[in-house]
């Protein structure tokens, strides 16, 4: 049974099942922002309508971008037409609200630390909870004034102070796809060529919309460069079904025996795919196709097939690009053979929800055998797992990968405040349904 604020689960059978998932995520925050930047109309189709991404688009409203819903589902719009500023964005009326969204701010803050007037970035409880420091450093070397004025320094809200920004040179300490893309969009407003160095290759959306857009990106190894001034040519994109979405069924396919499931027209940008790498690694067996290449940005078919998996370690220059499936590959590790272990996450504890807590906890509540770590977990699979009474913390991702690790379980799994999975997954309940056979009451 599966409701709007609650979810329960309980084991099923191996299923077959094809299935499409919602647009990207992070392509449609960005295709928003971008898209308004630019010098004239945007189609934007497969838009994702989640929380997180309407408030996205409602922040670009409230900054003069006129939006035209073309086609919508019963979440939201997902076929907008977005009439580029020109790159002239004007006050807003009120303070920006991001929701839960700590994509939504920090890509903001990049394009708001350059304008001529004031304006603030807030969020709700979590978000306001959540560190913006990483942000707020390269901005104000910038020459942008962020002030913190949330109930602890480098928190949101952030005031920023219209000001004129320079170019710089930004050594990241962190691999951070959001701190790159952040300093990038603000270089679009500075004046000469400012640069961006990874210590590890991080997502790079941002940079391919910006190229798909006519902006001039310039790569060299970990280094990204932009020239300030340039404005985006207006364009049309068809946003790709979101890997990470996809994600959740194919750990239940590849986990379930006697199952097959074909995701079709889901995003398969390499530096998303390395959910798909631990998956084979484990022994998952995946056949994936490119289909088409739209946006600057592969897509095509996913087919998994089910198989006996095996424990694996995490780590490294791995983990910036799978730290969104991390408590998804946790769910997978307990119902693998053999240990995983996965390091070097310490980034989870300032997600949604502390993310290396809420998915130890939940696990041991299930019967597995997990092992909490400072910077992530080990986790010794193969226990039987038991239903049991979980909190998703508010966390979409918490939510959506222990209605998955229900499915491996004896008796019923609850899990409450599920209504969190609007902010990235609409519709995930629908899919449920359809992919395990479990009716929506």
């Amino acid at each position: 049974m599966i409701s709007s604020n609650s979810l329960t689960v309980r084991a099923v059978d191996g299923f077959s099942s094809e299935i499409t998932v919602p647009g990207d995520k992070s392509i449609s925050h960005r295709a928003a922002i971008i898209a308004g930047l630019a010098n004239g109309p945007c189609r934007i189709s497969n838009y994702l309508p989640s929380e997180d991404c309407l408030n996205t688009l409602r922040a670009m409203e409230s900054l003069g971008v006129e939006c035209d819903y073309i086609e919508a589902n019963d979440h939201g719009p997902t076929e907008i037409i977005i009439d580029g500023t020109s790159m002239s964005l004007s006050s807003p009326p009120t303070a920006i609200d991001c929701g839960n969204s700590g994509t939504g701010m920090r890509l903001l803050a990049g394009i708001l630390a350059g304008q001529n007037f004031e304006s603030t970035l807030t969020g709700d409880s979590s978000l306001c909870s959540r560190p913006m420091g990483r942000i707020i450093k390269p901005l104000e070397d910038m020459g942008g004034h962020v002030r913190s004025a949330g109930e602890r320094e480098g928190h949101a809200p952030l005031i920023f102070q219209g000001r004129s920004l320079e170019p710089i040179r930004y050594v990241m300490p962190v691999a951070s796809a959001q701190v790159k893309s952040a300093v990038l969009l603000a270089g679009l407003f500075a004046k000469g060529t400012t640069t961006v160095e990874q210590p590890a290759t991080t997502r790079d959306h941002t940079e391919r919309m910006l190229t798909e857009f006519g902006i001039g990106v310039r790569r060299e190894g970990n280094e990204i460069s932009i020239e300030g001034g340039q404005t985006p040519e207006a364009r049309d994109l068809d946003i790709p079904g979101d890997i990470s979405s996809a994600a959740f069924w194919l750990v239940a396919a590849a986990a379930k025996k006697n199952s097959h499931l074909t995701v079709r027209g889901v995003g398969l940008n390499p530096t998303r795919t390395a959910v798909l790498q631990v998956l084979l690694r484990m022994g998952a067996r995946i056949n994936q196709s490119v289909t088409h290449t739209g946006g600057g940005e592969p897509a095509g078919d996913l087919a998994v097939y089910a198989s006996e998996l095996q424990g694996t370690e995490i780590s490294g220059g791995e983990i910036p690009n799978l730290i969104d499936e991390i408590p998804i590959i946790a769910v997978a590790g307990a119902l693998a053979q053999g240990t995983t272990s996965i390091r070097d996450a310490a980034e989870l504890r300032v997600k949604e929800s502390d993310r290396i807590r809420t998915v130890v906890e939940n696990l041991q509540a299930m019967g597995a055998n997990v092992t909490e770590h400072e910077d992530g977990m080990t986790i010794n699979g193969g226990a039987n797992l038991h239903g049991a009474s979980l909190d998703c913390f508010g966390d979409h991702r918490i939510a959506m990968a222990f209605s998955i690790a229900g499915l491996f379980a004896e008796g019923d799994t609850f899990i409450r405040n599920t209504e969190c999975i609007a902010t990235s997954y609409p519709g995930f309940e629908q899919d449920f349904s359809r992919v395990c056979g479990i009716k929506v009451q």
